[in-house]
């Protein structure tokens, strides 16, 4: 799947607001597995083929999911390749002028990622050494910029963690296969979805890449906020906002031939000629 899709620009951090407690549960182990294979084994074939998927360099990963943040991946792909070009290290952003990186990231616009993007490389490169960004999603989350999102792709898709990843794509995808309700997104809502991400990653690093990016490529390809392409969905036969549709389907068509029968003056089984064997 290449090209444009419309909620491709998944990095955006969801919002959220408050809401009462209510029960929660997690994916059975043996669905949760289920799940990760089809998305795993659909995301191989599918997967779009994207410059960032194909590097284990953590500053490159990073600069590729800040501009993705409310941008387009095929805005994106203008830019990436010329601005790792200028800047191919974190000293070389360090080094030059806040104004120079905004200048580089011109046309990407929301120029507060390239603000803290140059902040972030004086920080890590204040003490010398190698300049290399930390593993730790914990560690990450300190550096200006970057929230509980990006410290989870940094960590799994440059050093292979076993990290989760939450954002505004991935939230949807894991509330209408798990729980349709969590789709509301408040507070609690966002605190349920990173456990149920957490419940259903593989334990292996290597594999929760792919994980990762395959709920990534679902939510901006498939799983769309505007449109569910449910009929090629690797996840429907889990799906409980799938399963929930065609129960209400099922109950409006029942309702409408009641609906039907009763206009007529008869009875279900009358209206269709079928009687009762004795």
């Amino acid at each position: 799947m290449r090209g444009a899709a419309p909620d491709e620009s998944h990095r955006s951090e969801p919002r959220s607001s408050r809401s009462p407690k209510r029960l929660e549960s997690l994916p059975a182990a043996d669905v949760a597995r289920a799940v990760s294979r089809r998305l795993r084994a659909w995301y191989r074939h599918h997967g779009r083929d994207l410059p960032w998927r194909h590097i284990r360099d953590p500053y490159q990963i990073l600069v590729s999911e800040l501009m993705l943040q409310q941008t387009q991946v095929s805005r994106v792909l203008e830019f990436y390749d010329s601005f790792v070009e200028r800047f191919p290290t974190l000293h070389d952003v360090a080094r030059a002028r806040p104004g120079q990186v905004r200048e580089a990231w011109q046309g990407l616009g929301y120029y507060a990622r390239a603000t803290n993007l140059h902040r972030l490389a004086r920080v890590v490169t204040r003490d010398g050494g190698d300049a290399r960004l930390p593993a730790d999603p914990a560690a990450l989350r300190k550096l200006p910029g970057i929230g509980a999102y990006t410290a989870g792709a940094v960590a799994s898709f440059a050093y292979e963690r076993r990290a989760a990843l939450v954002d505004t794509n991935v939230a949807r995808v894991l509330a209408r296969i798990f729980d349709p309700a969590r789709e509301r997104r408040t507070a609690g809502d966002l605190r349920a979805l990173w456990r149920i991400a957490e419940a259903i990653l593989p334990r292996r690093g290597d594999v929760a890449w792919t994980h990762n990016q395959a709920l990534i490529e679902l939510g901006a390809t498939v799983c769309t906020a505007r449109v569910r392409r449910c009929e090629i969905c690797p996840a429907s036969p889990w799906c409980a906002r799938l399963a929930a549709d065609r129960a209400a389907t099922t109950r409006e068509a029942r309702a409408g031939r009641g609906r039907r029968v009763r206009r007529k003056g008869g009875s279900p089984r009358g209206f269709r000629g079928i009687r009762r064997s004795t």
